[in-house]
C-alpha cells in the first residue's frame, strides 16, 4: 500500500543501524504507523533528520510492507514546539501515552484531533495540568475506554460535594462518606469529574484531585506495566519536597 503525502505527528524517533531511523508517527487517517527511514545521516539530510524529532509535524509518504512503512520522504509542516522543563516532560508523557496504547494501523481521527490540540496547548503554556488531564480523557474516548462524567455507575447524578473512585470499565463510584477520610488522595470530587465532563477548568484542588483517578485507569490499560515518564515525574515531585541542602 503507497501512502502519499499524508499528515502526522512524530511521537519517537530512535537509531537503527548505522545510517536509518525507527520513527513512530501519528497520522490522519491511517493511526499509529512505524516508518523505516533509511539513509538520513549526511548534510544533505539534515532537513529530514529535523522533521523526524519528537512533537513535529510532518507530511510523508511511505509504502507499507508489513509491520514497517518504508518511508520515501518527509517534510516539516510547521515549527515543533520549543519546550523546557515540565512542558517538555509532559510532551514526552503524552507521547509515551499513545506509543503504548493507540493500536497500530486503525485510523482514530479523533484522537489525532486530540493529539494536535494537546500540543498546541503545551506550545501556548497553557495551564499543564489541565492541558493533561483533558488529553487523558480525550484519549479514553477516542480508544473506546471513556465513560460518563455527569452520572455515577449506578445511575445517579454526580454530587459536586462527594468522592469518587473510577472504575476503569464502570466509571465513577461514589465513596462513602466515612471512607472517603481515609483515601482522600486516590480519589476524584464530584465537582473535579463534573467539570472534565464539561471542559470546564475547575479549582486547583479540585483539579488536583482528578490526577490520581486518572492514572489508575490509565494504568489498568496499560496492563500493570507503567510509564517512564510516570516514574521521572514521582522522581521530579520527591526532589521538589525535598528540604534545600543550605539548610541543612
Amino acid at each position: 500500500m503507497r501512502i502519499e503525502d499524508e499528515p502526522a505527528y512524530v511521537l519517537h524517533a530512535r537509531a537503527w543501524r548505522e545510517t536509518s531511523l525507527l520513527v513512530e508517527v501519528l497520522s490522519e487517517n491511517h493511526g499509529r504507523l512505524g516508518l523505516l527511514a533509511r539513509g538520513v545521516h549526511g548534510p544533505r539530510k539534515q532537513p529530514l533528520r529535523a522533521a523526524l524529532q519528537p512533537l513535529q509535524a510532518i507530511r510523508f509518504s511511505a509504502v507499507q510492507r508489513g509491520e514497517l512503512a518504508q518511508l520515501r520522504g518527509a517534510e516539516a509542516m510547521d515549527a515543533a514546539p520549543r519546550l523546557a522543563g515540565d512542558s517538555m516532560l509532559a510532551g514526552f508523557y503524552i507521547n509515551e501515552l499513545l506509543l503504548r496504547l493507540a493500536p497500530r494501523q486503525d485510523p482514530l481521527p479523533e484522537l489525532y484531533d486530540a493529539y494536535a490540540r494537546v500540543r498546541q496547548r503545551l506550545s501556548a503554556s497553557e495551564p499543564l495540568a489541565w492541558s493533561l488531564r483533558r488529553f487523558e480523557r480525550d484519549l479514553l474516548e477516542a480508544l473506546g475506554f471513556g465513560f460518563d462524567l455527569a452520572h455515577a455507575a449506578d445511575g445517579q447524578p454526580i454530587d459536586p460535594a462527594a468522592r469518587y473512585q473510577l472504575d476503569p470499565l464502570e466509571g465513577p463510584r461514589r465513596v462513602l462518606s466515612e471512607r472517603a477520610g481515609q483515601h482522600r488522595r486516590d480519589m476524584a470530587t464530584g465537582a473535579a469529574l463534573l467539570a472534565l465532563g464539561e471542559d470546564r477548568q475547575p479549582g486547583t484542588a479540585d483539579l488536583a484531585s482528578l490526577r490520581p483517578v486518572m492514572r489508575a485507569v490509565l494504568a489498568h490499560h496499560l496492563g500493570g506495566r507503567g510509564l517512564k515518564s510516570w516514574e521521572m515525574l514521582d522522581d521530579l515531585a520527591r526532589r521538589r519536597q525535598r528540604p534545600d541542602r543550605a539548610q541543612d
